[in-house]
């Protein structure tokens, strides 16, 4: 039987803590083919849960042995998640991928496997309020600023509130198959009464039709040196985070901070090729909380840099060329 074992440091959310044995003791329970044993396992110092949730003094059966025969060892965030792991923590992570463990990070867990030094040369994702700090924190890693679970090699890096229930899903799915994942997947997730998705996708469809998402695209656009947030996207469109999530996907092809950061390399883009202002100057025009941001977003979405866009546009006639891949927002 397959172990799974979260590995519980101090002020990892509560909800990320129990979400693997929600997401695999569901599949187990619907499917006979699933079985697996989900541990709990405390790393050193293990207190309380952290946010965002309030604090719950917890305790958990198993220690870092309990990582020792685990299939998959799950690694949820935690709150002060530039600090050094506990001792011990590092050494089990390296010996557990040293024996073929396939291990999985959630949110601000993704930092203790990358201090582990096990994710240099891979891509990997977290939440996307720290994405920056972990590009500038580990520059060896290939940051993935728009992934949802991003897999490489053994490794499963997770972003987002729901990044656990993903990360569990994608596993299951590996190891059982999609249709066996999807399934559990709407055993969780199904709506309290049958036709609230249809009810809320009519209503959707009509709020779209008569005023559309134009009017909030385009603010965003004249806004880019703002620091944007969903809430704030949302609030100006009028709706729902979940229902204009919906409508940018729909309208777009993308989430709304995909198009936002699209948008922005967009104008770095214009700016690096019309002007000659700083690439300071243009991160901060363009939204990004420094210029080493800008670049790594800059590079990872066209393939080249700030510099090399402006110095090869310089050498081209052509105004619409000598910035790499266009960071196209449709």
């Amino acid at each position: 039987m397959p172990v799974i074992a979260v590995l519980a440091l101090d002020g990892a959310p509560g909800h990320q803590l129990t979400t693997p044995g929600l997401v695999f003791g569901t599949a187990c329970r619907e499917h006979r083919a699933a079985e697996y044993e989900v541990r709990l396992c405390a790393g050193p110092g293990l207190r309380t849960t952290g946010g965002p949730a309030p604090a719950l003094r917890i305790s958990a059966p198993y220690g870092l042995d309990g990582l020792a025969d685990a299939d998959v060892v799950l690694i949820p965030g935690r709150d002060r998640h530039r600090d050094e792991p506990p001792p011990g923590v590092l050494a089990a992570l390296r010996a557990a991928v040293g024996r073929g463990s396939r291990v999985a990070a959630v949110g601000t867990g993704t930092f203790t496997l990358a201090a582990a030094g096990l994710l240099d040369g891979r891509r990997a994702t977290t939440g996307w309020r720290h994405i920056e700090e972990l590009a500038e924190l580990h520059p060896r890693i290939d940051v993935d600023p728009l992934g949802t679970v991003v897999e490489d090699g053994p490794f499963l890096t997770a972003a987002g509130v729901y990044g656990g229930m993903d990360v569990c899903l994608h596993i299951l799915g590996r190891d059982h198959g999609r249709r066996v994942a999807g399934e559990t997947s709407r055993e969780l997730l199904t709506p309290l009464h049958a036709d609230a998705d249809s009810v809320q996708e009519e209503i959707d469809r009509e709020v779209a039709e008569s005023v559309g998402l134009e009017p909030t695209l385009r603010w965003m656009e004249a806004s880019l040196h703002l620091p944007l947030t969903v809430p704030d996207i949302a609030t100006h469109a009028g709706t729902s985070i979940s229902s204009l999530t919906r409508r940018f996907r729909a309208h777009t092809g993308l989430s709304p901070l995909q198009y936002l950061l699209r948008a922005r390399l967009q104008e770095a883009q214009r700016l690096l090729r019309a002007t000659d202002t700083p690439v300071e100057r243009i991160a901060a025009l363009t939204g990004f909380a420094s210029s080493a941001a800008l670049r790594h977003h800059f590079r990872a979405l066209t393939g080249t840099t700030p510099s090399a866009c402006r110095r090869a546009h310089r050498i081209s006639d052509d105004p619409g060329r000598g910035c790499g891949r266009s960071p196209d927002r449709t």
